[in-house]
């Protein structure tokens, strides 16, 4: 698959504006991304700039700190559904995580899948705050809460992507379900590194540099 298809072209900044989305809309239809990734209140916007360009939307939805109660979490999807969205990334909550609380943690990442109704859950699981037993147990909390990704990174904590927990994500998963490698990834060279270490889609702003090389 080329790098293109597999680039979700990211714009979380809470300063963005509409010509900003604008922007990255277009920018994604012209280069044949797989989905724009954006803050909820832009998803109604992203589906309709969109319409028939076969590019797909992810909402963030408990971004980025992932830190917010399981419901509130629940209805962002859930609106996000009904706003059009064909994609979801959700952030897990990393101190329940951390305390050993895998059963709040499964429960948190079931209720979005739910409330997603089918549409693709990616979870990030901030690996820059993990160390690698508890990047394997999120993995495995992922797994049971029925996750089609687990993804590396917001890119608003303290590190991106590594190639070191990309490898480690796949070692856990397997083929059950997907990798997204996101935060940091700059150019060609670094985004075809996190394919070869087993990341399946990637998140990035520097989309463009990235498949112009």
């Amino acid at each position: 698959m080329e790098l293109n298809a597999r680039i979700d072209h990211t714009n979380l900044k809470q300063d963005a504006t509409e010509a900003d989305l604008a922007k990255l809309c277009d920018e994604a239809a012209e280069h044949g991304f797989a989905t724009v990734s954006i803050n909820g209140c832009w998803t109604a916007f992203a589906v309709e700039r969109l319409e028939g360009t076969g590019v797909g939307v992810t909402t963030c939805i408990g971004f980025p700190l992932g830190a917010g109660a399981t419901a509130g979490k629940a209805g962002e999807a859930r609106q996000a559904v009904l706003d059009g969205t064909t994609e979801i990334d959700m952030v897990i909550n990393v101190g329940k995580l951390i305390d050993g609380d895998d059963d709040y943690v499964i429960n948190d990442i079931s209720e979005v899948v739910k409330a997603a109704e089918g549409h693709p859950v990616k979870v990030i699981l901030e690996c820059c705050l993990l160390d690698d037993e508890q990047i394997v147990r999120a993995c495995q909390d992922c797994l049971k809460a029925g996750a089609a990704f687990v993804k590396t990174s917001t890119g608003f904590s303290t590190g991106g992507a590594t190639l070191h927990d990309v490898a480690l994500m796949r070692q856990t998963v397997g083929d059950a379900c997907k990798i997204k490698a996101a935060g940091g990834i700059h150019n060609k060279q670094e985004a075809l590194a996190m394919v070869e270490a087993g990341a399946d889609r990637l998140g990035t702003s520097a989309s463009i540099a990235i498949v112009e090389g």
